[in-house]
């Protein structure tokens, strides 16, 4: 298995609405946590592969609202 960790800086204040968009992506989504600080949303996700990372990154990416992402893979 596979973990990462999708940190996305939204564009709108719409914050219900983007947590519930990003936890339907896929069912691989653990969970999505508003934070404070530099970005708005850490996503975890746990997948069987890197290509399927990809895949929700880009899916949380192309919403409308989401201004920026960041994708980091767990090593351990």
């Amino acid at each position: 298995m596979v973990t990462a960790y999708v940190m996305v800086k939204a564009s709108t204040g719409d914050v219900d609405r983007l947590k519930s968009a990003m936890s339907s992506v896929d069912d691989a989504v653990e969970s999505v946590s508003v934070v404070a600080g530099d970005i708005d949303y850490i996503v975890k996700v746990r997948v069987e592969s890197p290509g399927d990372v990809k895949d929700i990154a880009t899916s949380i990416h192309e919403m409308a609202g989401i201004e920026h992402t960041q994708t980091y893979i767990a090593m351990d």
